[in-house]
């Protein structure tokens, strides 16, 4: 891990990333990818040390409070946050300047800050979000091997929710001869109504390899599924989409499934329902 002084953090949709890489070691992550231009290892955590003060700048500017994004490129509660405590700090001003927020994580070390999730979620808003990918533990371990598995981010997002807290999950990637079957996606979709989740980020069921996240991947395939890479080389050879062979069915059966669970299942409700703050007044009227 390294420390850097960033020179700003919010992008213009209002994301930030606290930290630049990461140690989770799921093994089909996109943001390990060259066109991401990243100068160093990327276990190497680089760790934006002055965040919380470009952040309390940038909220102080705002004339109207939004939603504050973050864990889309490096996730937040990974394990040097149990020390830096970044993410926190960040939490704490966000909620002392009213704004809401919306968190993406596969970790339950995003239970530690609950208490400011509720406060937060209480006077504007806040979500939430996590990656599930398989109901397989023995295969979660090593397609995501320094994280908490399924059952215990389904865990998480029970608790979560049992605080009135909304949550949302991102089913993705489905990775093809891996977890694309039938049973484990209806047993994700069965999890997720069982959570009382509001919504599922699905972008279609397969992956995306780049360069750099795709010799990552098929390295991987190749210690723990000998044989795999090469099936995978002479069905998609170097392409950017990889669409699971059952996508088509897959696709239809997830759409249908949310559709009967009643929960938001396309990618721009599920957005719209992020990125959304409305005045609390507004919120319980339609409420009642």
């Amino acid at each position: 891990m390294h420390f850097v002084e960033a020179k700003s953090l919010l992008s213009a949709n209002n994301g930030m990333n606290l930290y630049r890489g990461c140690t989770h070691g799921c093994i089909y992550c996109d943001s390990r990818s060259k066109c991401y231009g990243m100068d160093h290892a990327f276990e190497d955590v680089e760790a934006k040390r002055n965040a919380p003060q470009l952040l309390e700048n940038a909220l102080r500017r705002k004339r109207r409070r939004c939603m504050i994004a973050t864990g889309a490129m490096s996730d937040p509660y990974m394990h040097c946050e149990e020390e830096l405590r970044l993410t926190r700090r960040c939490l704490e001003i966000i909620r002392q300047y009213g704004f809401g927020v919306s968190l993406l994580t596969k970790s339950d070390r995003v239970l530690r800050d609950l208490d400011l999730l509720r406060d937060i979620n209480r006077e504007a808003k806040a979500v939430v979000q996590m990656t599930l990918t398989t109901l397989d533990e023995e295969l979660c371990r090593i397609v995501e091997p320094n994280v908490c598995t399924t059952k215990r981010r389904v865990e998480v997002l029970k608790t979560v929710r049992g605080e009135g807290i909304p949550t949302v999950v991102w089913l993705c990637p489905i990775l093809p001869y891996l977890n694309d079957s039938t049973e484990n996606l209806d047993g994700l979709l069965d999890a997720c109504a069982e959570a009382g989740v509001r919504g599922i980020v699905n972008f279609g069921m397969g992956l995306t390899l780049r360069d750099g996240d795709r010799e990552y991947y098929y390295a991987a395939l190749d210690r723990r599924f000998p044989g795999l890479k090469e099936r995978y080389i002479r069905r998609y050879g170097t392409a950017y989409e990889l669409p699971s062979p059952n996508e088509r069915a897959l696709s239809e059966r997830f759409h249908r499934r949310c559709e009967e669970l009643g929960i938001l299942h396309s990618p721009e409700d599920c957005f719209a329902f992020l990125s959304a703050l409305e005045p609390k007044c507004e919120q319980l009227a339609l409420e009642l």
